[in-house]
């Protein structure tokens, strides 16, 4: 794989699970670690705590001498070099227990009581001359009664020395365990973090595979058994199908009905041109021919230019298109004195082209203009809603005209129909807001109007995505 190629989703996730898991495993190590030190330091610090307390409850002679106990209450207190050190300060002197031979301690100094230290580590030399290491523990006394003033009394400290031999050897041991441990279950997190991977991208890999199979033309179509999150892709995908092939077939059927209707005109030019007519004719006939072939090919471009509508369109404001519309509108019927009522949702929107907008209301507002008395309303809300989809939309249109009886709608919607192929007064346009309507999925209902009296145009677009 090369440095410029993406990697695939898969690699990515493992690469970041990866990250995340080694520095979760270093944190919680690290965290591990400095708990058990911890620990172990307080359990070191009260040990140490503890032999000082027993050291504390000895005596001291009439001249002051301290009288250590007689069973110390650590064996290795007794060993020459043992690790383990006691160490009484006096005002005038101190003590050190037998293990104190050999080892050079650290020199300590008189605390104020009841003041207690726990400090280190700090540098020994050991018996062998090497520079060893130890943790050590103060605390500062008074005694009193000593002398031949039972009222007297003096400070004294107490300290007590242990080596970090026994704490490293723990903290060795304990470490080379986690890390391990660690290591281990991180492996083992590694191995089922990618088959989990795996398992929950194999819907990607079905929808790739289905692809494919589209491709090769094997199937016709994505299946609809998805999961959810992945559902609005593939009704994408299959809705981006569905209008290419619509689309296809509107090309080759345009082509087809246009080819078919210039035949004549085509079949008419040879003949005149055959028949040696007259210049004066010739040049007519062409006139009318050419006219005639120029109103087909714009009718069948505008019939083409019907179809094929983007999925995700940018939102429309429908408003200011419908005022647009019914100014032009009431300037062409004046002499009827025509009043057009809004009935608009605030901030509704067509989620289309601008051109199907236009065509939409143009056609169905034109009619309502040509065919009302006194009165238009046009009603604009919106319509179903789905989840994960941009909402549906209605728009209606309503006239106080004569209206529409029920066994002519179908008349009214006749295809084709365009210029001067009126059916019952009705029709002009009517065909291509059927079949923009169509094309967005939605729904088209001519009925009578409840609000006005004469016909009312529905139309009912689906939510979006």
């Amino acid at each position: 794989m090369s440095w410029g190629q993406p990697r695939s989703l898969q690699a990515r996730q493992l690469l970041a699970a990866s990250i995340g898991l080694v520095a979760f495993l270093a944190l919680a190590g690290y965290a591990l670690d400095r708990a058990f030190l911890e620990t172990a330091e307080s359990n070191l610090y009260q040990r140490m705590s503890s032999y000082a307390a027993a050291y504390a409850d000895s005596e001291f002679a009439r001249d002051g001498t301290f009288i250590p106990p007689y069973t110390p209450p650590d064996p290795r207190f007794d060993r020459p070099g043992s690790g383990l050190y006691a160490e009484i300060v006096l005002p005038n002197g101190h003590w050190d227990s037998t293990s104190s031979i050999g080892p050079v301690l650290p020199d300590g100094k008189l605390l104020d009581a009841p003041v207690e230290t726990f400090e280190g580590p700090l540098e020994i030399t050991e018996i062998n001359g090497q520079v060893g290491q130890a943790y050590r523990y103060g605390r500062g006394l008074i005694y009193a009664g000593a002398g031949d003033d039972p009222e007297a009394e003096f400070p004294y400290t107490i300290y007590i020395l242990e080596d970090t031999t026994a704490l490293s050897r723990q903290v060795e041991v304990f470490r080379e365990a986690l890390w391990r441990y660690l290591g281990g279950a991180g492996v083992i997190l590694l191995l089922l973090q990618g088959l989990i991977l795996r398992w929950s991208l194999r819907p990607l890999r079905r929808v790739i595979e289905e692809l494919k199979r589209v491709q090769r033309g094997v199937t016709s179509r994505m299946s609809e058994r998805h999961p959810r999150e992945l559902e609005p892709l593939a009704e994408s995908i299959n809705a981006f199908i569905e209008i290419e092939r619509e689309n296809l077939d509107q090309q080759r059927n345009t082509l087809a009905d246009l080819a078919h209707s210039l035949k004549t005109p085509l079949a008419v030019l040879r003949a005149r041109l055959d028949d040696n007519a007259p210049e004066a004719e010739l040049r007519e006939d062409v006139d009318l021919q050419l006219r005639r072939m120029n109103d087909l090919v714009s009718y069948q471009l505008a019939r083409a230019a019907s179809s094929g509508h983007a999925l995700f369109s940018v939102p429309i404001d429908i408003e200011p298109h419908a005022e647009q519309l019914v100014r032009s509108l009431e300037k062409v019927y004046a002499n009827k004195g025509v009043l057009c009522e809004f009935d608009i949702t605030e901030g509704v929107q067509f989620l289309g082209e601008p051109g199907d907008l236009q065509e939409l209301l143009g056609n169905l507002l034109e009619n309502a203009f040509k065919w009302a008395d006194s009165r238009v309303l046009l009603t604009i809300r919106p319509g179903e809603t789905a989840p994960n989809r941009r909402p549906g939309l209605l728009i209606a249109v309503d006239d106080d005209g004569p209206g529409i009886p029920p066994e002519k709608v179908a008349l009214v919607l006749q295809r084709g129909v365009r210029g001067d192929e009126r059916v019952q007064g009705h029709g002009i346009g009517l065909s291509i807001v059927q079949d923009l309507v169509r094309a967005y999925r939605g729904v088209l209902d001519v009925s009578a109007s409840d609000e006005l009296g004469g016909a009312r145009f529905e139309v009912q677009l689906p939510p979006r995505l």
